[in-house]
This record gives structure tokens, sequence and C-alpha cells, in this order.
């Protein structure tokens, strides 16, 4: 039997994964690491700690394994995308925090270049819309706003990277400086249809060429893992952005396929073939983890509050001590009683992209219990990924026959079940829901010639579950429109 590493890098944890040939799970090691939160709005990782928990759970999950090091063929990683990392070059020492995802902070600087009308450039050349959430107003941000790192950066000697590449920078010992196009094209600054950095871009954006990494194929050489870290030197044959990553662990390969992952966000992506799909409905376009000589697209929606919600009963309001226990709770009630949480903890994503809204919780009475309000903030996950579907249907103009799931709280049946319901078409949660890493072992498996095809990836694919929508389409339509009506409540609430 023969083995490939997975490193998953995730918001809040970092995983690795030891998968055998046929996708099968052998061993896990996981590690938390801190949320930092300076101000409002602003989100921060330690790089350091970072790189620290994902060298660590590799070791852990090699060793729990006790499988020959011959055996393992390469390593594969995804990691949590957009967050922001620029280092020295000579030292290989951050500048700053990490600036993550759900940072808010380059508002003002999004509102912006809206208002100078960069918008449809921009929207063009990457598919993206401009927005916080992306890296390049990030970079910009560290560059201003970090004495003398501008200059720095002028001359070449500052690095850029988002989670993949600065792992792979310091696993290779500042050797090597790389990421794949699933990953760049997250940045605002790759041009996905050239498959390039895009010199006009660089230049809107203020952020030099000299900072920015080398973009190879997800399924590529793009270094090697020294004997230091697992004893063994390994080759690091797949990167990809974690929602591309698990949308090829789930086997989404054909245009009109989908996935939704329930993590700390949603994401959801249609695959679109070859053809780069603008969206006119409130989502992005982006590039799928790229095998060489192969472009392929995805359209892409984007929840930033998904099982994160569920966090915040535990850790704010402390329903629970954990996370597992609130489908107990919201199961001990027939329904939400008219109760809507709206999580826009920091701002809405697709198709909204109001990074003013803020969280609501309506339809309170007296009446109102734990149980209610912990039904609301699960059902919430889904209505917001409800939406995102609506809205790739209305783009693609293809009907979606079923969606794939994955993630940690896909885990849950009440809120799947939910999901279906409100779809209207069946969600199927397959045996292994580390989609993520799989998708990256996959890649990397690829890579070394452990599997030869897409097509053998296929039949490892395992349904677990079948969730049937069982709802009424009238009551699952009156209940959308209600959803609405909540969000246009939290839209703007900052601005006040």
């Amino acid at each position: 039997m023969r083995y490939v590493l997975a490193l998953d890098q995730g918001t809040t944890s970092s995983r690795a994964i030891l998968f055998n040939e046929e996708g099968a799970i052998v061993s896990v090691s996981q590690r938390e690491f801190e949320q930092i939160y300076p101000q409002p709005g602003w989100v921060e990782h330690d790089p350091k700690e970072i790189f620290r928990t994902q060298r660590e759970t590799a070791r852990e999950a090699v060793r729990k394994a006790n499988v020959p090091m011959k055996d393992i063929m390469a390593v594969g990683i995804a990691n949590q995308r957009e967050t922001t990392i620029v280092w020295d070059r000579q030292s290989g020492q951050p500048i700053h925090n990490a600036i993550v995802w759900q940072d808010r902070r380059t508002a003002p600087m999004c509102a912006e270049l809206k208002e100078v009308g960069a918008e449809s450039l921009v929207r063009e050349r990457t598919g993206l819309v401009i927005d916080p959430y992306f890296s390049g107003t990030k970079i910009a941000w560290l560059l201003d706003n970090v004495p003398g790192a501008r200059a720095k950066a002028e001359r070449g000697e500052l690095a850029f990277g988002t989670v993949d590449t600065w792992l792979v920078w310091q696993f290779t010992g500042n050797r090597t400086h790389v990421t794949d196009p699933s990953n760049a094209s997250r940045t605002l600054l790759f041009n996905i249809h050239m498959n390039d950095w895009d010199p006009e871009l660089l230049d809107l954006f203020k952020v030099p060429r000299a900072i920015l990494p080398e973009v190879q194929p997800s399924a590529s050489a793009f270094g090697m893992l020294p004997a230091s870290v697992l004893d063994e030197p390994l080759i690091i044959g797949g990167i990809a952005g974690d929602q591309q990553a698990a949308m090829f662990g789930q086997i989404c390969h054909q245009a009109g396929t989908a996935k939704n992952t329930y993590g700390t966000g949603c994401f959801m992506l249609l695959h679109t073939g070859d053809r780069v799909v603008q969206s006119e409905h409130g989502l992005v376009a982006t590039a799928c983890a790229q095998l060489p000589d192969m472009k392929e697209y995805a359209l892409e929606g984007s929840v930033f509050i998904g099982g994160a919600v569920v966090q915040w009963l535990r850790d704010q309001l402390e329903f629970f001590a954990s996370s597992r226990e609130v489908e107990a709770l919201a199961n001990s009630v027939l329904d939400s009683d008219g109760v809507y949480l709206v999580p826009a903890f920091t701002g809405l994503g697709a198709p909204y992209w109001d990074p003013h809204a803020r969280g609501a919780l309506l339809g309170l009475t007296r009446g109102t219990s734990k149980a209610h309000i912990a039904r609301a903030a699960l059902e919430s996950i889904a209505y917001q990924s409800a939406e995102l579907l609506d809205a790739m249907q209305k783009d693609s103009s293809q009907k979606l026959t079923e969606l794939r799931v994955d993630g940690g709280a896909a885990a849950n049946d009440l809120l799947m079940q939910f999901q279906a319901d409100l779809l209207g078409v069946p969600v199927l949660r397959p045996r292994v829901l580390e989609t993520t890493a799989l998708g990256a072992a996959y890649l990397a498996g690829l890579a070394v010639n452990l599997w030869k095809s897409r097509e053998e990836l296929a039949a490892h694919w395992k349904l677990d579950r079948r969730f049937e929508p069982r709802m009424d389409r009238k009551e699952a339509q009156d209940k959308m429109a209600r959803w609405r009506e909540a969000v246009k409540r939290s839209l703007g609430w900052a601005r006040v």
C-alpha cells in the first residue's frame, strides 16, 4: 500500500491527514491556533504559529500511521485562501501578522477603487469583485502601514504569499516561492484568462511584481520537503486553495457539477468547464485546481459565517460546551418559531458583498428559547447556501440535479435535511467528509503518478447518505422570502 500526506491548513486549525492509495483516511492530526482580533472587523493570525502547527501535525499524522516512510509518495497542500502574508526574503520573518480572509480593514480602499470605476476591469480580468475579502488590498495595506515595507518591496527584499506559498517557503528552507492558479486567482492580481499576473492590476493595487510567487499547475513539483521535517525527503506535488481542493476531492470535474463546503464559512462551487462565466448575480468566477495544460473554471459563492455561527453560540453565548451539542439542542424544538439569525458578524459575502452589514436576530418573543436560537443559527447556514445556488442557476442557466457536501458541519443531519428542503434537490454526503485534504492528496498523487487519471479517482467516491427534499416547495419559497427580509434589516448597519 502506498500513501499521500495532505496538509490541510484551515482558518481555525492546521491538520494533516494521511490517505492510502484507495483514498481512505489512515491517520489524522489537528491543532487549533489563536484567532487575533485587534479591532472590530479585523482578523489576524500569527504566520509562525500556522507553520509550527502544520509541521507538528504532519509529524504526528505520520507517527500515528506507523507506515514505512518509503511508502509515502508525496505531500499535497490545501489552504485557507486570500489570507495574506508578507515576509522578509533574507530572514524568512513575517513583517506583520497574517491578515485573514475575513478581515474588513480595507473596506475604505475598496470603496475608493469602486468610485474611480475599477470594478469592470477587475471583474473582466480576475472574475472577482472588489472586496476586502481578497488579497490585493490586504497586500497594499501591509506595504503602506508597516514602516519601510513599500521601499523594501520595491527593492525585491520582501515576498508575498497566500498560506500555501508561506508554508512551501518555510518547509523548503527559504528557497521556493510558488503558488498555483486556484490560489493566485483569489488575489485580485491574477488574469484568469492568461493564467498570469496582470501588469495593469499590479499598477492599480500598487503591488510590485517582485514580491509575487511563480504560478505552477496545481499538480506539479513545487519543491521538496526536506528530511529534517519527516526523516525522509518528500516531494510537494499538489497545491490548491481549500475550496478548489474540496471540489477536486468531490470529483466535481464536469461542467454542471457542484459542491458546498460547510466549514468556518460556506463555499459553493459550480464547475463551468473551460468557460469563464461572468456572474450577474453577485458570484465570482475562479480558477479550478488545474492540471498541466488544462484550464478549468468555476462559479463560486462565499458565505463568511457558516459553521462559525455555532462557535459563536458556544464561545460567546455559552449555549453549550461542545459544537457537537448544537444539533440535539436545535432538534429539541419543532422549528425556529419565526426566529431568524443573520450572522453578518464580518459583513456579508455573496450575493450581497456588503462589508457594512452586521449580525441581526429577528422575530424574538418571550417564548423564544436557546433551542429556537440554535435552530435559527443552523438554518442561517442553509439559507445563505440556498441563495448561492439560486444565483448560480441564474448565471449558468443550468438546473442543478444534486449538491455534493463536505466540511465539518455537513455531519449535521438536521442541517443537511433543511438544506435539501430549501434547495429542492438531493444533498449527497460522501463517506469521506475531509474532501479538502483528499483533493490536495489527489493532486499530489497525480503529480507522482500514484494515480493515472481523474477517472481513476472517481471510483473512490462513496456515498454516506442522500438527503431527499421533503418540504413543500411553496413553504420553502416562503421561508426564503422571509430570510431575505431579515437580511435587508442587517445591510449597511455599520455605517449608521
